[in-house]
């Protein structure tokens, strides 16, 4: 299953009166007034029609993305499901109204009023009501739904129904991203899921709002939309210029390896790439020589989060932090991007990687006045060394093995014929967890690296669908995950790092943390009053995690590397904070093709 879609959160201040308008953001100031007609990355101009092929891997065996239990289609929450407000991809903390036309916040932030547009739509033409904004929010709470929409709507403590196309949130405490939060919730159809089971919708096809309609379905293999000529939102300003093919299509393949030959091959059009050897090896040939195909690393703003080897600490054997820290150490990142990579990565070195919110140097005023209140809960070197990757540049990998063994053997491990044992006479073995094989060849040496220490580590690939049920139930010692992050972290860090999501079966949080200082810390982020005091929260949160060694860090690329068929015309203009298929939603293709 993949992560839930959310909009990058967007955050407002209102300190003094109620405000609503077309659009919300961090300062109450808005780059599109409410009289735009596009955004600067799309092009009204651009031409409609024709066939989008893509791809995914794996398989899928439901429709509905907001359940926990199994794995829906790519696409289907992007094109079929809409949310009550759209991010600005040019701008880090602003939504503009899509189903809502306003958005008010009371005096005191403890509420916020929606009024729907009245031409909004679902795909059967039955409108979109306030009713079925409240339904939403219920179902999306109840435990028929993924639990991570309860963590994430936690605050709204209720709603109210005004009348047909207005409907009050009411929020449990002030947050003043909680408006922005209710604004990305999905919208489902109240009479379409009161006909068919939420929890058990299967393969039929659900009715949403989008601009798609789910067309042909061969299950697990592929699925295609079409676009829908009755749209209702197609001539707003937040939609117009994107959404432009006619069909899109996506084919499901078993791994990478063997998609990135198919799209050689002409049997879809375009990938965004996550290994580097097939960048810089396998992308290449006389279709790329010849201009057929083509490749572009285009620069991106977004906070890149952390990527690593998550331990699961609900384990024993990675309870202890000199253990973790030690096993961090035996990762040599610098010889992996070198041989592996061809240099192309930098090394996550904060869980806000690429971003202003990533710790640096030692702990500011600000952050220290935060850090007091915890400070016999965590680390000592939260407050005395600097942030950064584990092993340092001046130090080989042989220091950094000696290092470990010393760490390991104040655990109390020792190596014994050639075996790390502790003091029982248990060996340390563990599993590391893939779901891409392409994952082996970075393991190997680290494997190897271990082994040095007297570490039986083995690593396993397994199928997508069984890889995700044991995710959502924590079956695993070692995983390999990315932690993402958007421009203004939010709820979603109770999902991630918060003792309350350590035992909610499909929660983020992978590494089963259950640290007071790291509740304190999030709770700070979540409630931040001030900009200032969510940089400052952030930052904190980032020290603590980092040094109690929750993950070893990997890396990350400040651009998005795509291929892609000569065959679109795009925008003049790129977006600032955006995913692949964001940037895709607004190119079209080329009059002369499909």
């Amino acid at each position: 299953m993949r992560i839930p879609t959310l909009l990058f959160a967007a955050l407002l201040f209102c300190p003094v009166a109620a405000l609503g308008g077309h659009g919300i953001s961090i300062d109450g100031k808005l780059k599109y007034p409410a009289t735009f007609t596009h955004f600067d990355y799309a092009d009204p101009d651009a031409v409609k029609g024709g066939t989008l092929v893509l791809h995914d891997l794996g398989s899928f065996d439901k429709m509905n993305p907001y359940t926990l239990k199994g794995t829906s289609p790519s696409g289907l929450e992007e094109l079929v499901f809409e949310t009550l407000a759209v991010a600005s991809e040019d701008e880090p903390f602003a939504e503009y109204g899509l189903i809502a036309e306003d958005i008010e916040l009371a005096p005191d932030r403890m509420s916020a009023t929606f009024r729907l547009r009245p031409q909004a739509r679902f795909s059967d033409n039955t409108p979109i009501t306030a009713e079925d904004v409240l339904f939403s929010l219920h179902t999306l709470k109840s435990d028929n739904a993924n639990p991570f929409y309860q963590s994430y709507f936690h605050d709204i403590r209720a709603a109210t129904v005004l009348g047909p196309r207005e409907i009050r949130f009411e929020f449990a405490q002030k947050n003043r991203e909680l408006h922005l939060i209710a604004a990305q919730m999905p919208i489902l159809s109240k009479s379409f899921f009161e006909k068919h089971s939420f929890a058990e919708l299967g393969m039929t096809a659900p009715v949403g709002s989008g601009p798609y309609l789910v067309d042909q379905v061969d299950p697990g293999k592929t699925i295609s939309y079409r676009r829908n000529p009755d749209y209702w939102g197609k001539d707003l300003p937040v939609r117009r210029g994107l959404y432009n093919f006619d069909r899109v299509v996506f084919k499901y393949y078993k791994d990478q390896i063997v998609a990135v030959e198919a799209f050689k091959a002409g049997e879809f059009d375009f990938m965004s790439v996550n290994i580097a050897k097939q960048w810089a090896r396998d992308l290449e040939g006389p279709k790329f020589d010849k201009g057929v195909l083509k490749k572009e690393m285009l620069p991106h703003g977004n906070n890149a989060g952390m990527q690593g080897f998550v331990f699961n600490t609900r384990k024993k054997l990675f309870q202890d932090r000199r253990v973790r820290q030690a096993i961090g150490l035996a990762f040599d990142f610098d010889w992996t991007n070198t041989t592996l990579f061809f240099g192309q990565y930098s090394r996550a070195d904060s869980y806000f990687s690429n971003s202003y919110l990533a710790a640096r140097g030692l702990p500011s005023p600000e952050e220290l006045r935060l850090l007091d209140q915890v400070r016999d809960k965590v680390p000592a070197e939260v407050f005395t060394a600097e942030m950064g990757a584990e092993a340092g540049k001046d130090e080989d990998l042989r220091g950094r093995l000696r290092r470990a063994m010393k760490l390991l053997a104040e655990a109390g491990w020792q190596v014994r014929d050639g075996v790390l044992t502790d003091g029982g006479g248990e060996s340390f073995v563990f599993e590391i967890l893939l779901v891409s094989p392409s994952f082996e060849r970075v393991m190997a040496p680290f494997v190897n690296n271990l082994a040095k220490l007297g570490i039986k580590a083995g690593y396993r690939t397994i199928d997508p669908a069984l890889y995700t049920r044991r995710l959502q139930k924590f079956d695993y010692d070692m995983i390999v995950t990315v932690f993402g992050q958007s421009q203004s972290p939010g709820n979603e860090q109770r999902d991630y790092w918060h003792s309350s999501a350590v035992e909610r079966e499909g929660s983020r949080n992978y590494a089963g943390i259950r640290d007071p200082a790291v509740d304190f810390l999030t709770e700070k982020i979540i409630y931040a009053e001030t900009q200032e005091q969510l940089i400052t929260a952030c930052r904190a949160l980032d020290r603590v995690l980092w040094f109690q060694h929750y993950v070893v860090p990997n890396w990350y690329l400040a651009q998005h590397r795509i291929a892609y068929r000569n065959i679109f015309g795009k925008p003049a203009t790129l977006p600032v904070y955006y995913s692949p298929m964001q940037l895709l939603m607004s190119w079209w293709l080329l009059p002369q093709d499909r």
